[in-house]
This record gives structure tokens, C-alpha cells and sequence, in this order.
């Protein structure tokens, strides 16, 4: 397996209103950032953007922005 790391992150005071707000959130929560090695020896990163998250959970603008981090 090449070289693969994954890191979980999360900020209470942002998610816990995304949560509040749609409780189906907690599957995706807390935020994660997957940094791994193709086979052409390239880093890579894999996560998911705010924007799927607020269609899958159908969130308000205003708390997507607690996400924003992810917004590489």
C-alpha cells in the first residue's frame, strides 16, 4: 500500500449547528482529509467539498460556512 494518512479534524462550535440542523451531518462529521501517494508517486488529497455537503444534508448557506475549512 504507498504512503496514505488520514486526518480527521472538526471544531465543536462549527459543527455542532450543522448537526443540530440536520442530523443525518453526523455521518460526514467530523471533516476528514485523505493524503495519499498514486502510482506515479504524486500527493494527493481527497476530501469532501461544503458545497456536497450542504446538497447531501441539506443545509443553510449561513452554516456551510462553519465548514469552510475544507474549501481547499
Amino acid at each position: 500500500m504507498p504512503p496514505t494518512k488520514l486526518l480527521v479534524f472538526g471544531n465543536p462550535e462549527g459543527g455542532t449547528p450543522v448537526m443540530l440542523a440536520a442530523p443525518s451531518s453526523a455521518i460526514d462529521l467530523p471533516l476528514k482529509l485523505l493524503v495519499w501517494q498514486d502510482a506515479d508517486g504524486r500527493t494527493q488529497l481527497s476530501y469532501k467539498d461544503p458545497r456536497y455537503l450542504q446538497d447531501r444534508h441539506h443545509l443553510p448557506p449561513e452554516l456551510v460556512q462553519n465548514l469552510g475549512i475544507a474549501a481547499l
